[in-house]
């Protein structure tokens, strides 16, 4: 039914309990799942063989050592099982209510991306998935402790195979990115489906490498700033706010927060072509005798806030 596909840091510490964590609750979700590890990291290995997951040790690297997704994404659809992928980044549990909609989602179109927003959780011990009640107890855990980040943070990506065969050179692990991927499906005309208010994601806090320049919820370092680059354009980053539809109790419907902010840009257009720049040309004369000039200031920005940040 999915395969799923990722890379991680070195198995060791707490990152290697959270990684672990989020590769078993992705095994558990169906019988039929397929999950494909990037890297050769410490550890990897080992727990490819314990897990039962595919192991891919070759991945393409940046020269400062951090992985590049493209080649990530393009050999994942080319040897994956199943006909739809989902790249999540390693410290991402998920429950049965992702693959409730992703059923829900396969059902209402062949063709979709599936996004969501994550929940900022503290769990800094291995989850013991034996106990029947796992899965309420961290539920529990997220709701009465945890975050739920806005629609600008990313983590993980559903699709069917075939949309991201051609991505730039971007980096894993730094800003950016994950706002091209909304764009670019947006840009092909894929339906993007928010499914934030059915799924809850937990993503298990961890530290960040100072080595890299890293500061969660930050875009400004080096590497992030070459994702932008490689974007080509901030035109070319999207939030999970201009979704084309959203998955609610009731089924999936169309998203119209980007209509809203496209008709606030057509109405700011209008009162500045229609009103205010016929009223300057009327008094420009008046207004020159009096000694008053125009003053240039930046044009007024309509669109919604883009949060940039680094998985």
């Amino acid at each position: 039914m999915i395969t799923f596909f990722t890379t991680a840091k070195p198995f060791r510490g707490h990152d290697g309990i959270i990684q672990r964590n989020a590769l078993q609750s992705w095994k558990l979700l169906h019988p039929d799942v397929e999950v494909i590890l990037f890297g050769d990291d410490e550890g990897a290995a080992e727990v490819c063989a314990e897990l039962g997951l595919h192991h891919e040790p070759h991945v393409e690297h940046h020269e400062s050592g951090t992985k590049y997704l493209n080649y990530m994404f393009a050999r994942a659809q080319q040897i994956s099982r199943f006909q739809y992928v989902c790249f999540s980044n390693c410290d991402i549990i998920l429950f049965s209510d992702f693959w409730n909609a992703f059923e829900k989602s396969r059902s209402w179109r062949q063709c979709f991306l599936l996004v969501g927003r994550r929940w900022d959780t503290d769990v800094t011990e291995p989850i013991t998935f034996g106990r029947p009640d796992w899965d309420q107890h961290l539920r529990g855990l997220a709701k009465a402790k945890g975050f739920q980040q806005g629609p600008g943070w990313i983590d993980f990506f559903l699709f069917s195979k075939g949309l991201y065969l051609n991505m730039p050179s971007l980096i894993v692990g730094h800003g950016w990115w994950d706002g091209w991927m909304i764009w670019k499906a947006l840009f092909e005309a894929v339906p993007v489906v928010d499914v934030s208010s059915c799924v809850l994601a937990v993503h298990q806090n961890h530290g960040y490498a100072p080595e890299f320049g890293r500061v969660k919820g930050k875009g400004a370092d080096a590497l992030s700033q070459l994702n932008l680059e490689r974007m080509g354009t901030l035109q070319h980053n999207r939030t999970m706010a201009e979704a084309t539809h959203r998955l609610t109790r009731f089924g999936i419907i169309r998203n119209w927060t980007p209509y809203v902010w496209s008709t606030a840009n057509l109405v700011h257009w209008a009162l500045q072509t229609y009103l205010w720049h016929p009223f300057l040309n009327l008094t420009r004369p008046v207004r020159h005798a009096m000694g008053l000039r125009k003053k240039t200031r930046p044009p007024r920005d309509v669109s919604p806030p883009r949060e940039t940040h680094a998985n």
